[in-house]
C-alpha cells in the first residue's frame, strides 16, 4: 500500500514559509524606512550646502564691487581711497590718453560724421538781436573793407539768463462793517505775510535745491544765492526753507498718498545691492 500524504504537515510548512517572507519583508520596509530618512538628512543637508554657497557667492560679488569701487563712484573722498583703487585709475587714465595720442592721422578732432552730437540747437526766435560790428580788412590779403560791398551774414548765438531782482506788492484792502463797524482786512497771498517782507518761492526753491538735492550747508547755500541771484538771504532761512516745504507737503497728504501708492506696488524695499546677510 502506498503512503498518503500528511494533510497536517504541509499546512504547516506553509505556515513557516509565509512567516519567514513575512519577516523578510518587515526587515525589508524598516530597512526602506532607515534609507528615507538617510536620504532626507542629505536632502537637508546639501540644501543647507547650497544656500551657504549662493550667500558666499554673493558676498564675494559684494567685495569685488567694492574692490573696483574708487573716488569716481562712490563716496570715498581720493585722499582715502585704496592705494591699487588709485594705481588703477591711473592705468585707465594712461589707456585713454595712449589711444587718444595713436588717433589716426586722416581721422578730424571732434565728432565724427554721422553721429548725432549733443549740442545747442539754434533758437529760431532769439530775444534780442545785435548786428556786430563789420570786419576792418579782408582776412586773406588784409585789404582795408571800409568801402567794401556787403556779400551775406552769418549768425553766432548765445544763451545766457537775465537775473534782476523783482519786487511784488501786493495791497491788502480792508471794509468796514456796516452792522458793527469792524474793519476786515484781505489776506494776502500764500507765503506773505501783512506789513512785512518776505522772500518768494523761487528764493525758496533755490534754498531746498541747493540744501536737499546739492547737500550744501545753509551758510555756503545762502552764499551761493547771494552770489547767483544777488539776493542777500540769511542762513536760518536757507535751513528753515526744507521745513517749511515739509509743512506744505503735509497739509496736502503727501505721506498717506505716497504710503497708498508704496502699497500697491509689486515689491518693496527693493534695489540693487545684493543681500550680504
Amino acid at each position: 500500500m502506498f503512503d498518503e500524504p500528511d494533510p497536517s504537515g504541509a499546512a504547516g510548512e506553509q505556515r513557516a514559509l509565509i512567516a519567514r517572507l513575512r519577516a523578510v519583508i518587515e526587515a525589508k520596509d524598516a530597512e526602506l524606512a532607515a534609507l528615507r530618512v538617510g536620504f532626507a538628512a542629505v536632502r537637508a543637508d546639501l540644501e543647507a550646502e547650497r544656500e551657504l554657497r549662493r550667500r558666499l557667492e554673493l558676498r564675494v560679488a559684494e567685495l569685488e564691487r567694492r574692490l573696483c569701487m574708487d573716488s569716481s563712484d562712490s563716496g570715498t573722498p581720493p585722499s582715502k581711497e585704496q592705494i591699487g583703487a588709485r594705481e588703477r585709475r591711473r592705468a585707465e587714465r594712461r589707456g585713454r590718453d595712449a589711444s587718444e595720442r595713436e588717433r589716426r592721422k586722416d581721422r578730424k578732432p571732434g565728432g565724427q560724421p554721422g553721429h548725432p552730437g549733443k549740442g545747442l540747437s539754434r533758437d529760431p526766435d532769439p530775444d534780442e538781436r545785435r548786428e556786430a560790428d563789420p570786419p576792418a580788412q579782408c582776412r586773406q590779403c588784409g585789404a582795408g573793407l571800409a568801402e567794401a560791398a556787403r556779400a551775406g551774414s552769418s549768425w553766432a548765438q548765445v544763451w545766457d539768463v537775465k537775473i534782476i531782482r523783482h519786487v511784488m506788492e501786493y495791497l491788502l484792502p480792508g471794509l468796514r462793517c456796516p452792522c458793527c463797524g469792524t474793519v476786515t482786512t484781505a489776506a494776502p497771498p500764500h507765503g506773505a505775510h501783512a506789513g512785512s517782507v518776505s522772500y518768494g518761492p523761487l528764493l525758496n526753491t533755490a534754498a531746498i535745491l541747493l540744501t536737499g538735492y546739492g547737500n550744501v550747508p545753509p551758510e555756503r547755500a545762502a552764499r551761493v544765492i547771494g552770489m547767483l541771484l544777488r539776493m542777500p538771504v540769511s542762513a536760518g532761512f536757507v535751513d528753515k526753507a526744507g521745513a517749511r516745504l515739509d509743512g506744505k507737503l503735509q497739509d496736502a497728504g503727501f505721506d498717506e498718498a505716497m504710503r497708498a501708492a508704496l502699497e500697491k506696488e509689486p515689491v518693496l524695499a527693493a534695489d540693487e545691492t545684493p543681500s550680504t546677510c
